[in-house]
């Protein structure tokens, strides 16, 4: 019988030795929770010493960011404060992670969820999550893609769709540049050309696009890929037109995606990544240039096809033809500039 999928043996099937092992590199997307849902059911708690058993896998990573995903929220309070709860829980846990001395990943930067539609309100969100990062808070993050907060409601009367299009999106979005802070969003890639209209409408703030736009190849998109990415392409090319976005590198090996790893006899290995994903990032880096993007693990979400040391070899054999330069902009450089660490 083949190891289940996930578990510690279905990972050990695939080994590889770390390419460039000296690379310095900034992690600038990963998770923590705990008691989290995704898919319908209940996945496991993933903490510092997970994050710490993967980013000690090999690669030398010595710096990450943290992005939202719904955990530790308050339970009590005003709605609209309760993602404070999730600022407090991390800048505690990046506490302990700058404590730990050399060879541990710092958790340096913070990026919370704020509902942008808020108005007035906003500021007062903001001035929580400042107070409750102890400095580490460094953008928002805010999109169709996020499913109900328990006890955050959604914003009434815009269709998610058009959302990017909302006046009052549209006016958060320039407040938390006004504010110093980034703004960021995980969408599909059928919100790609609204993304670019709030880009535009929001040209004072530094957007990050999440996950190179989530091309998806599941559901309604099974068996469209080649159309999906024609698409994708067309539309990653007029975003690039936008000087203040920037691209996150990764996030391809989740299940919606529709690789299919996670429900492999085995893992991934970095020449399947790269055989199956590479084109998508040399396109968004041909349009944005290596100093608008950078390498992310979205882990733990795409650790269900992937082991960590595996990924960012992928990662490095996709750019290995590239310049020292940008290559350093894509794995440290683009990420401590846009997040200030």
């Amino acid at each position: 019988m083949d190891p289940t999928p996930g578990t510690e043996a279905w990972y050990a099937q695939v080994t590889e030795d770390i390419i460039e092992p000296e690379r310095p590199i900034i992690d600038c997307h990963h998770h923590l929770f705990y008691g989290w849902f995704w898919m319908g059911r209940h996945r496991p708690d993933y903490s510092l010493e997970d994050l710490w058993r993967d980013t000690g896998s090999g690669h030398k990573i010595e710096k990450t960011v943290f992005a939202e995903c719904g955990t530790g929220y308050r339970t009590a309070g005003p709605d609209h404060l309760k993602p404070v709860g999730e600022t407090e829980y991390v800048a505690g846990i990046a506490a302990q992670s700058a404590r730990a001395g050399p060879g541990k990943a710092v958790i340096a930067g913070i990026v919370s969820y704020a509902d942008v539609t808020l108005g007035d309100a906003l500021d007062e969100l903001l001035d929580a999550h400042e107070t409750a990062g102890k400095g580490l808070l460094r953008g928002i993050r805010d999109a169709p893609m996020r499913q109900r907060r328990s006890g955050i409601p959604l914003p009434t009367g815009v269709p998610w769709p058009r959302l990017y299009l909302d006046e009052a999106f549209q006016a958060g979005v320039r407040r938390i540049g006004q504010r110093g802070y980034t703004f960021e969003a995980y969408h599909n890639h059928t919100y790609l050309r609204d993304f670019s209209a709030l880009a535009k409408a929001a040209a004072g703030t530094t957007i990050i696009l999440d996950h190179v736009g989530t091309p998806l190849g599941t559901g309604p998109f099974q068996g469209q890929r080649e159309a999906v990415f024609q698409q994708w392409r067309a539309d990653i090319a007029l975003l690039a037109e936008c000087p203040n976005v920037y691209v996150k590198l990764g996030g391809l090996a989740m299940p919606g995606i529709g690789f299919g790893w996670h429900a492999a006899a085995k893992p991934a290995t970095s020449d399947e990544l790269v055989a199956a994903q590479k084109r998508y990032y040399l396109h968004t880096i041909e349009c944005f240039g290596a100093h608008r993007c950078m390498f992310e693990s979205n882990f733990p979400m795409d650790k269900v096809s992937v082991s960590y040391a595996v990924l960012w070899n992928a990662l490095k054999k996709m750019v290995a033809d590239f310049s020292e330069d940008e290559k350093h902009a894509l794995f440290y450089g683009t990420a401590a500039r846009v997040y200030r660490l």
